[in-house]
């Protein structure tokens, strides 16, 4: 049944969105740095994950920003084939983005031109649009601060790959963000497609509940969770067990001749917020 959605209403949730994920930190992220804290042996990582715990709790009760990084502002429309979109929605998108941005009082990050640096400006958001069944929207928005988005990485592997050499790059990336991207982390990573596909995989993959029951986190997940967290980076950089909380990974088919993988880290403040309209 065919649906009518103005696009004004998209507009007004995305602005809410904007608020939302940059003051209140994901519950499954929130719970994973609590379970972290539970476990972490070293006593020095332990009062820095308390740190960045109450950090959250500031920025939930007083509704200011989690971060001074408001983030490059990611929107994910789930859009069904049914629902019709009375009005512009690029521009509902981006004006969204503004309104949010301005009422939740968040740092403009955005420079319209990136070789001559003019700005700096409020959007435009990066749109990625998907068509589904159905006639409703899912908005997401994924504010992405550019400490940690600076380690992103692509590698065009032969298809004799081993499954070994995969995982090393990795660990690699890992072990080459350190300190500089505010560990503990979420790690992202996308797997098959084309180059540009398989870093947009990786950048959904951080949109994967990181509480999700363990039956279904993969045994590539684990695996390298837990060599991840033998690294020794720790939280915010200064050594622990605590270097990521999760790994998140995301397939999809690929061409005989190659086998992309990307790699997109989030810090500890993994900020999205959705709303289905």
């Amino acid at each position: 049944m065919i649906r009518i959605i103005e696009a004004k209403k998209i507009q007004e949730e995305i602005a809410r969105l904007c608020v939302k994920a940059n003051t209140v930190l994901r519950c499954d992220c929130y719970d994973a740095l609590k379970i972290s804290l539970a476990k972490e042996p070293n006593s020095r990582a332990k009062r820095l994950l308390k740190q960045i715990i109450e950090n959250a709790d500031i920025a939930y009760f007083e509704k200011i920003a989690i971060c001074q990084d408001t983030g490059m502002p990611i929107v994910f429309l789930e859009v069904g084939q049914d629902a019709h979109i009375k009005g512009d929605l690029k521009n509902a998108v981006n004006s969204g983005i503004g309104e949010g941005y301005k009422k939740g009082c968040l740092r403009n990050s955005i420079i319209k031109d990136p070789l001559k640096r003019s700005g700096p400006v409020f959007g435009p958001a990066v749109i990625h649009q998907e068509l589904t069944k159905g006639n409703k929207i899912k908005i997401t928005v994924l504010p992405k601060g550019f400490g940690c988005e600076n380690k992103s990485r692509l590698k065009m592997f032969n298809p004799t790959v081993s499954a070994a050499e995969i995982k090393e790059f990795i660990l690699e990336s890992v072990r080459l963000a350190g300190p500089d991207a505010c560990p503990p982390y979420v790690v992202g990573v996308g797997i098959g497609g084309t180059a540009d596909y398989a870093c947009l995989l990786a950048k959904k993959a951080l949109l994967k509940d990181l509480g999700r029951k363990m039956s279904s986190v993969t045994p590539l997940e684990k695996e390298l969770l837990n060599k991840i967290n033998k690294l020794n980076i720790g939280p915010m950089g200064l050594g622990g067990k605590t270097t990521a909380l999760a790994v998140n990974i995301e397939t999809y088919p690929t061409h005989i001749a190659g086998l992309p993988v990307a790699v997109n880290i989030s810090c500890h403040a993994l900020r999205s917020a959705t709303k289905i309209i």
